[in-house]
C-alpha cells in the first residue's frame, strides 16, 4: 500500500444520530461503515463510504443550526463542546493505542512518518498533511499508515467547528435585513455548493492526489446534506416511489466501489454517485412497507452497527495496517480479515462503554490531547536519537556500493531516518522554468565551471543526482537538475500515458536544455526494471536523444535500478541483518545484454553507464550493501549509497564523455 498517489485510503467518520427521527438513517451509516470495513480488508480498495458520511454531517448539522437560529440563538461554544465531546474522547483513545502498538510492531522506518501524521491527526490537520505529501514526492511513497484514515475526520472537525460561526453570521445578516435566516442558509449553502464542486472538479482533473485530501474540494457534499435537510420535509412521495427510491439508493451505494476506482478519481464529479445514492435514501424515508430499504436499514442489527460505526471506522484501519506489518503480508485472508473484524467489533464495543460524553467536554478534550501529543513528543524524541550517527559513508565500516568483506556496523543511513535520506534539490539554487512552473535546480558553489551537466527526468534520475554530486564538486562541474515525478524524459508520458503535465515538461526542458546547450545530458537508458525481465528502453528515450544529436549534445544514459514488491527497508528490520529475501535475485531482474544494447536506432552521441553492478553482486540484488541500506523505499536509492556509487562510476563517466 503505497500515499501518493494516491494509496488505499479511509473513509470519514459518522457522527452522531438523530435516530428518534430518522431510524433509516443508523442503517445507513451502518451499511456505509460495512462497505468501508469490507473493502478496505479484502479489496484494498476504497467505496465511497466517507461520502456517505459527509453528506449525512451536512445533514444533521443544519438542521441542529437551523433549530438553534429558530430558537433565537446559535450556542457557538455549546456546539462546539457538544462536538469535541461527541468525537474527540474515542479518537483520542485510539490514537493512543495506535501509538503504543505502531512503536512495538512497526518497523524504524515508518516512526517518523507515522509520528508527524498521529500529531497532524490529534489536530485534525492530517488531511493537510497528507495533501501536502501528495506533491511532495519524496513523500509519495510513503505507505499508508496507520493513521491515514483520520484525513476524513479532520475534514469533518474543520466543518463542524467552523459551522457554528458561519450559521452565527448568517443569522445576524438575516435579522439586519428583516429576513428569514433560513432563506440565507439556502442561498449559503447553495453557493457553496456549486464553488466547491466547480473547484473539485477543475482540481481533480489536474491533480487528483492533492484534491482527494483538499477541504475545499469536499465542502460540496456536506453543503449538498444541508440542502437536503432544508428542503426534505417539502418533499411529498407516494409509498410506491419511496421504496423505489430507497432501493434505488441503496443498492446504487453498494454498487459505487464495484464500479468506480474510488481513490483514483475521486472527489470531482464521480463523487456524485455514492452522496446521490444517500440522499435518495433519506428522500425515501419511513415507506411504511414491508418491502422498503427503510425496513431493512432500521432493523435492530443495522441500528445498532449505526451506533458502533463511528468506533468501528476508528479501529479498523490501524488494525488491518498494524496486522498486515505483523504477518509481512499484503493482504488479509476470509479468515483473519474475519478476526480482524471481530477485533475491530468488540475494541468498539469497549470504547463505547468506556469513552461516555464528559460532562466537561473541553476540559476533557484538552487532557486527552495533552496525553496523546505527549506520548507521541516522547516516541518522536525516541526516533531521532535513532537518526542521529556519527558515521559517514565511505569509511573502511561503511563503504557501500564499493563492497568488499567488511565486519557488521550500524546501518547507514539509520533505519528511523532511512525514508529521509533522498537528494534534496530544494536545497540547490532553483529558478523556474521559461514557460513553466517546475524548476531546474543548480549544485551550488560552482561560479564558473570547467563543464556543464543537465541531468533530465524523473526521479531515477534525481536519485543518481548523489552519485554525481562528488564528481561535480571535485571537477568544478556545474550540475543542474530537471527532474519531474513520475516523467521520465521520452517523446510521450511513460508512466501515466497521455498525461498532459508530463508532455508540456518533456517539451519545456527540451527547449530549456537546447537554450543552455550544456557540454551532456544525463538521463535514463531504461525503466521498469522488475522481477521478470521487464526492463525496456522506449522508444520516445531515442527519439529525446536523437533531438539532442541534432544540437551537437552528448547523452550518458544510466540503466535503471530495480524495483521491489516490498520495502527492503523495512524487510531488514523485520527479517535481520543479511536476509537473503529482502533482496532480488539478479537474474530475475538484469539480462545479462542491456534493453539499449539490443536496439540498432541509438544514435551516436549517446553512450551508457551500467550501474547493475553498483547495485548487485553476481547473484543478488541485496537491501544492503557495505553496512548501507540501498533503497529508501521499493524502487528509489537512499541518497548515502547513490553517493557510495560516485567512486564506482567516476572514471566510466569520464572516459564516456571524453573528460
Amino acid at each position: 500500500m503505497t500515499s501518493t498517489g494516491p494509496a488505499p485510503t479511509a473513509p470519514g467518520p459518522p457522527v452522531a444520530t438523530q435516530r428518534r427521527f430518522r431510524p433509516e438513517l443508523q442503517g445507513l451509516r451502518a451499511v456505509a461503515v460495512l462497505l468501508v470495513v469490507v473493502y478496505h480488508v479484502w479489496f484494498n480498495r476504497v467505496s465511497g463510504g466517507v461520502d456517505v458520511f459527509f453528506l449525512i454531517t451536512g445533514f444533521l448539522l443544519t438542521g441542529q443550526l437551523l433549530r438553534s437560529a429558530d430558537r433565537a440563538a446559535v450556542p457557538v461554544l455549546r456546539q462546539w463542546a457538544r462536538t469535541l465531546g461527541r468525537l474527540l474522547p474515542a479518537a483520542l483513545v485510539v490514537l493512543l493505542g495506535t501509538v503504543v502498538a505502531g512503536a512495538l510492531v512497526l518497523p524504524e522506518s515508518r516512526w517518523l512518518q507515522t509520528v508527524r501524521e498521529v500529531l497532524a491527526s490529534a489536530l485534525f490537520l492530517q488531511n493537510w498533511q497528507l495533501a501536502a505529501d501528495s506533491v511532495d514526492y519524496a513523500a509519495q511513497n510513503n505507505v499508508a499508515s496507520v493513521v491515514q484514515h483520520f484525513w476524513s475526520l479532520s475534514i469533518q472537525m474543520q466543518v463542524m467547528l467552523a459551522a457554528p460561526v458561519l450559521m452565527l453570521a448568517v443569522v445576524a445578516a438575516a435579522r439586519s435585513a428583516g429576513a428569514s435566516p433560513k432563506r440565507y442558509l439556502t442561498g449559503l449553502l447553495a453557493g457553496v455548493f456549486v464553488v466547491s464542486l466547480g473547484y473539485s472538479v477543475a482540481l481533480t482533473a489536474v491533480d487528483q492526489p492533492f484534491a482527494y485530501f483538499h477541504t475545499f474540494t469536499r465542502l460540496w457534499e456536506f453543503a449538498f446534506g444541508g440542502l437536503l435537510a432544508l428542503v426534505i420535509d417539502r418533499i411529498r412521495l407516494s409509498s410506491w416511489a419511496r421504496v423505489r427510491l430507497g432501493w434505488a439508493g441503496l443498492v446504487g451505494l453498494v454498487a459505487c466501489g464495484l464500479v468506480l476506482q474510488v481513490d483514483a478519481v475521486f472527489p470531482g464529479y464521480a463523487a456524485l454517485w455514492p452522496t446521490v445514492c444517500a440522499a435518495l435514501v433519506l428522500v425515501a424515508g419511513e415507506t411504511g412497507s414491508r418491502t422498503g430499504a427503510d425496513r431493512l436499514l432500521a432493523s435492530a442489527p443495522l441500528r445498532r452497527l449505526g451506533d458502533l460505526s463511528y468506533s468501528l471506522y476508528l479501529w479498523h484501519w490501524p488494525l488491518l495496517v498494524l496486522t498486515l506489518v505483523w504477518t509481512r503480508e499484503e493482504s488479509v485472508g476470509l479468515g483473519a480479515g474475519l478476526t480482524l473484524i471481530a477485533v475491530a467489533l468488540g475494541l468498539s464495543v469497549l470504547t463505547e462503554r468506556l469513552v461516555r460524553r464528559p460532562r466537561d467536554p473541553f476540559r476533557v478534550a484538552v487532557a486527552g490531547l495533552a496525553v496523546v501529543l505527549a506520548v507521541t513528543a516522547c516516541w518522536q524524541l525516541v526516533a531521532l536519537a535513532r537518526t542521529s550517527s556519527d558515521d559517514v559513508v565511505g569509511t573502511d565500516l561503511h563503504p557501500g556500493a564499493l563492497g568488499g568483506d567488511v565486519p557488521v556496523a550500524d546501518l547507514l543511513p539509520a533505519p528511523a531516518a532511512v525514508t529521509e535520506d533522498w537528494v534534496r534539490l530544494e536545497q540547490w539554487d532553483c529558478a523556474t522554468l521559461s514557460g513553466f512552473d517546475w524548476n531546474a535546480c543548480s549544485l551550488p558553489g560552482v561560479e564558473e565551471p570547467e563543464r556543464r551537466i543537465v541531468l533530465v527526468g524523473d526521479s531515477h534520475v534525481q536519485q543518481f543526482a548523489g552519485a554525481f554530486v562528488p564528481i561535480a564538486e571535485q571537477s568544478g562541474w556545474q550540475l543542474t537538475a530537471m527532474v519531474f515525478g513520475a516523467c521520465p524524459f521520452s517523446t510521450v508520458s511513460e508512466v501515466d500515458p497521455g498525461a498532459q503535465a508530463c508532455l508540456d515538461w518533456n517539451d519545456a526542458v527540451a527547449a530549456e536544455i537546447a537554450e543552455l546547450r550544456p557540454d551532456a545530458v544525463v538521463t535514463l537508458a531504461s525503466r521498469d526494471v522488475r522481477a521478470g525481465l521487464t526492463e525496456q528502453t522506449p522508444d520516445g528515450f531515442v527519439e529525446r536523444w536523437r533531438q539532442l544529436a541534432d544540437l551537437g549534445i552528448p547523452v550518458l544514459a544510466v540503466r535503471d535500478n530495480p524495483r521491489f514488491d516490498h520495502s527492503p527497508a523495512d524487510c531488514i528490520q523485520q527479517v535481520g541483518r543479511g536476509a537473503v529475501e529482502c533482496g532480488i535475485a539478479r537474474d530475475q531482474v538484469y539480462a545479462p545484454d542491456p534493453p539499449y544494447a539490443l536496439r540498432s536506432d541509438v544514435p551516436a552521441n549517446v553512450t551508457f553507464l551500467d550501474i547493475a553492478d553498483a547495485v548487485c553482486d553476481d547473484a543478488l540484488c541485496p537491501a544492503e550493501r557495505g553496512n548501507v541500506l540501498v533503497y529508501m523505499d521499493d524502487n528509489h536509492l537512499t541518497a548515502t549509497y547513490a553517493t557510495s556509487m560516485s567512486g564506482l562510476i567516476e572514471e566510466t563517466v569520464r572516459s564516456s564523455l571524453g573528460w
